[in-house]
């Protein structure tokens, strides 16, 4: 008994993982968002080609993305830098001009 027992999660698992890559298989004949696809959809009726363009254009949105996020957050760090900066460099000047006008008087 005890040797049904200890082999019966690695039996568990074989199972689920033959359940999780047959569900896979049945899945992936339903997409149909690769590029090749897109090509195949674009030459057969213009519905398609209309499919093919929403692809295209998805495509460019999600590489544009990752760019414009990352450009607008460094954007604002550097303008917060620069403004602190300024800041400083003006307050700066501002207690010389002070130490200046105090020692004249």
């Amino acid at each position: 008994m005890r040797v049904q027992q200890r082999y019966e999660p690695a039996v568990v698992r074989w199972l689920l993982l033959a359940m999780v890559l047959a569900l896979v298989l049945l899945i992936a004949s339903v997409a149909a968002a690769c590029p090749t696809c897109k090509e195949g959809l674009a030459q057969n009726d213009p519905h398609g080609q209309a499919i093919a363009a929403g692809y295209y254009y998805s495509i460019l949105f999600m590489m544009a993305m990752p760019f414009a996020i990352l450009g607008t957050f460094g954007s604002l760090a550097y303008f917060s830098i620069r403004r602190a900066r300024r800041g400083l460099a003006a307050e700066a000047g501002l207690q010389s001009a002070d130490a200046d006008a105090t020692e004249t008087y």
